[in-house]
């Protein structure tokens, strides 16, 4: 059975509809996934493939998909089947016809109420990826233990098996000593987040609703959401103009953000390498500053 037969066999289980699928091209802009548009009878759905041996990290993106979609806040696509064939993955998404103009009001608004969705622990159900690196969730009762086992001690080991030793270590492992004193007085709650949250994985439909994907989900710190937002080019002022207006932020947030995004550059060191280091390490000596 080819790979199309398999996935038309598969959304056939999922929607009790049995259909003609064709290939309505390709689509850009992830370098993960290759990412597809088919039409299944007079329906459009969104394909990612990958290589064999990766479905897990498609069933914990469908799982996370279906936990924001369970929030009733930002619409986002609602995940429709997986599976494998010895030699592929796929993950069939609803197809929500992107490319559209919104209002970042209505974007930051939203996410504010994603984000008052809170449970007992941090982490999550099982663990998922950011990118394509493993990102571990077992849930925890300390914010502080969490962000320094599961984000930063996981990242900087990897960054240590990639060849990124000498100082990158070294003030890594002082940064990780010194997080109860940066994060002194600093209890958040355990906040549904998207965990990859940049500009690339919002967008809005035709009708100008916003939508959020490709997500890294987990229970944890808020900010950790807006920092990344703030990374690769923002979100603009509308977005964190409405954000902070439906849920204002602590004092901190500004030590904050460089230290939940310094997760996301040492995954960006250990999935491209580059010039990622030096920032990186720029981040940990900005942060150990704060503390003189």
């Amino acid at each position: 059975m080819s790979l199309w037969e398999n996935i038309a066999r598969d959304i056939a289980t999922a929607t009790g509809k049995r259909e003609s699928l064709s290939q309505q091209g390709t689509v850009g802009g992830g370098c993960i996934n290759q990412a597809l548009r088919v039409l299944y009878g007079d329906t459009h759905y969104f394909v990612k493939l990958n290589s064999a041996g990766q479905l897990a990290m498609f069933e914990a993106e469908a799982r996370g998909l279906q936990e924001l979609l369970d929030s009733r806040t930002l619409r986002v696509p609602q995940p429709v089947c997986w599976g494998e064939n010895g030699e592929s993955v796929w993950l069939v998404m609803e197809d929500l016809q992107l490319g559209g103009q919104g209002r970042g009001a209505d974007l930051g608004q939203g996410l504010a109420a994603m984000h008052r969705v809170t449970r007992p622990e941090f982490g999550w159900v099982q663990d998922n990826t950011i990118g394509s690196t493993p990102q571990p969730n077992t849930p925890a009762d300390n914010w502080v233990d969490f962000w320094r086992e599961q984000r930063l001690q996981f990242q900087l080991d990897l960054a240590a098996h990639h060849g990124h030793g000498g100082r990158l270590q070294s003030q890594g492992e002082k940064l990780l000593d010194e997080l109860p004193a940066l994060l002194a007085g600093h209890r958040p709650e355990a906040s549904l987040l998207h965990g990859d949250l940049w500009s690339g994985n919002y967008a809005y439909t035709r009708e100008g609703e916003p939508v959020i994907f490709d997500p890294a989900v987990y229970y944890g710190d808020r900010e950790a959401d807006l920092a990344m937002t703030e990374l690769f080019g923002g979100f603009g002022r509308d977005f964190y103009a409405a954000y902070r207006e439906a849920y204002p932020l602590d004092p901190g947030y500004r030590v904050r953000r460089t230290l939940y995004n310094l997760y996301h550059i040492l995954n960006h060191l250990n999935l491209f390498g580059g010039g990622y280091h030096s920032q990186a390490l720029g981040m940990i000596d900005s942060l150990l500053s704060e503390l003189r």
